[in-house]
């Protein structure tokens, strides 16, 4: 299994960049709003320093009432400010995450089959589960959180400077050990969350293919293996996460001694200024004011920093989707005709060991092949390649004289069409699932495809073509399923066919019946069936047999029958004669 890529730093940073470029003004409302929240929150303790002032040199009390009435007012704008600010961050990021979210879905869904099914599902839906929650975390509350708290940081500071710039100096005495200590955390968080990461992809995966797998599990007595790699997959995942708690374990002890010991230089060193008269007391208990609150942003920039690190390994994961080569080059060479070549092809899954073995196939368009064949002849692997799904590693396979992993992806599925043994059932009414294949195909058009492939059962559903399918809904079993597969092939309507053990759930019979009415709607059509039923071998025009990565023989069921070969042996076997 092979591990889909992960962003770079840089990439990580240009994506950031063109997400705040993309909704400037946006920004710049957040920013300017930020930055007036935090300057009325700075009138309260400069206020409360000047009462102090003017008590002591003897102030009416309509002064005092004058000033504490600014301070209140200050406040409440601080609070209606800094609502409007986080409402306005809250927006800005949540169109972000949406922007991120829809590029993803883009990205992911463009993907080479092959590409995800080396991979395997778990990764890429962590990515799309837990990476896109924990980026929409950051990117909603992380990101605003930390920008106005460095707001009033800076501000805070440039206040405590202003009333004294020796006071200024001291409230900087801690910065040191804080620059040493997040220095220390960043250098290591970013490996730390992508391991977590990791660790979670492998946790899911392990999940998800005991729980798909649960009763082969039983049947072959696997459960103390599949406990054992379950366990192991915690214990990493366990691992990564302990140390991602040791990095905040050093990093918030640190930042909170840091807190107390500016107020306490400062009131020292206040102190001895007053005793010179370089500084009232007012001024004093403002710096002291405004050094307490120097705290609060701290902690919270020290605090997100690590909800931030994870949103920033998650982003690297998402964008790491960008690195994939999510198509071929797009050829617009025009195919002549729907012609497919095979020429001399040989592939493998893994470098050294062939599937296939020279193999060279031409089929007439209109035509109808059967590819038959023992289990692990390379029958799935030849429709993968004619499907466009792979590449050969030696050879070619061509479409009207273009190879097909050169064509555009909407052209190769409108000439080509690729049914499977695995059918999916999408959360949506029996109408949905069917205008995937054909988004414009109207009620009429949708029941003429379910009535050619068998499904009779489709006419008795309650609420018809807007009966719920899936979770919460109605569940197909594995025929009804394979039904709904085949019609929106037929629906679909593309010009070759690749039928690889389509009717396998359904009993002989039916398969057959369903093999006839396709055949019938499919009429001027290329199908090449893979199959084990030779049935269907015995209606097509030709046969070829594969066996051991090869064809070794190609003709009509007649002429191989007669020529007492391998197909001939099958079809005998099959057939009890």
């Amino acid at each position: 299994m092979t591990h889909l890529p992960i962003a770079g730093r840089r990439e990580v940073r240009l994506a950031t960049v063109g997400l705040i470029r993309g909704d400037r003004r946006a920004m710049a409302a957040v920013l300017a709003l930020y930055c007036s929240a935090t300057l009325a929150g700075l009138a309260g303790p400069w206020l409360v320093g000047r009462i102090i002032d003017q008590v002591q040199h003897g102030a009416d009390v309509s002064t005092v009432d004058v000033l504490a009435g600014a301070a209140v007012v200050a406040v409440i704008a601080q609070i209606l400010l800094t609502r409007a600010a986080r409402y306005a961050g809250y927006r800005f990021g949540e169109r972000a995450l949406a922007l991120l979210r829809e590029r993803f879905m883009d990205r992911a869904l463009d993907l080479p089959i092959a590409t995800v099914e080396r991979a395997g599902t778990g990764d890429l839906m962590t990515r799309a589960s837990v990476d896109v929650a924990a980026l929409g975390t950051s990117a909603r509350d992380a990101a605003p959180e930390i920008f106005i708290s460095v707001v009033q940081v800076v501000f805070i500071l440039g206040a405590v400077v202003v009333i004294d710039p020796v006071l200024g100096l001291c409230s900087l005495v801690a910065t040191p050990a804080l620059w040493m200590v997040a220095r220390w955390y960043l250098r290591r968080a970013r490996e730390a969350y992508l391991a977590e990461g990791a660790a979670t992809t492998r946790l899911s995966e392990e999940l998800a293919a005991t729980a798909e797998g649960a009763r082969t599990i039983e049947v072959l007595r696997m459960r103390p293996a599949r406990v054992g790699s379950g366990d192991r997959s915690i214990g990493t995942a366990f691992a990564a996460r302990v140390r991602t708690l040791a990095l905040r374990s050093v990093l918030f002890p640190v930042a909170e001694a840091a807190h107390a010991f500016p107020v306490a230089v400062a009131l020292v060193v206040g102190a001895v200024l007053m005793s010179h008269g370089r500084l009232s007391l007012g001024s004093l208990v403002a710096a002291a004011l405004y050094l307490t609150r120097l705290g609060g942003p701290v902690d919270w920039i020290l605090q997100w920093m690590e909800t931030l690190q994870s949103g920033a390994a998650s982003l690297a994961r998402l964008e790491g989707i960008g690195r994939i080569p999510t198509t071929v080059p797009q050829q617009r060479a025009e195919p002549d005709g729907d012609r497919i070549d095979v020429s001399g092809v040989t592939y493998a899954y893994h470098e050294g060991h062939d599937v296939l073995h020279d193999v060279s196939l031409s089929v007439r368009p209109g035509e109808r092949l059967a590819i038959v064949g023992p289990s692990g002849a390379g029958k799935s692997t030849l429709g993968r390649l004619l499907a466009g799904i792979d590449t050969p590693g030696r050879g070619s396979v061509t479409v009207g004289g273009v190879p097909v992993g050169q064509l555009p992806p909407d052209e190769l599925r409108r000439r080509i069409a690729l049914v499977t043994q695995e059918h999916h059932v999408f959360l949506g009414t029996l109408r949905d699932n069917l205008a995937l294949a054909a988004a414009e195909a109207g009620d009429e058009r949708m029941g003429q495809a379910l009535a050619a492939v068998g499904a009779d059962w489709a006419a008795d559903l309650p609420d018809g073509l807007d009966t719920m399918l899936g979770a919460g809904g109605m569940t197909l079993d594995a025929s009804r399923a394979q039904q709904l597969a085949l019609a929106r092939l037929v629906l679909a309507d593309p010009h070759t066919l690749i039928l690889d053990e389509a009717t396998s759930m359904l009993d002989p019979t039916a398969a057959r019946d369903t093999e006839r009415s396709l055949a019938a709607v499919l009429e001027g059509r290329t199908v090449i069936a893979i199959a084990h039923r030779l049935h269907t071998a015995h209606d097509a025009d030709r046969v070829a047999v594969m066996e051991h990565g090869r064809v070794t023989e190609l003709g009509a069921h007649d002429e191989l029958v007669a020529a007492s070969g391998t197909y001939a042996s099958l079809w005998r076997s099959w057939h009890g004669g």
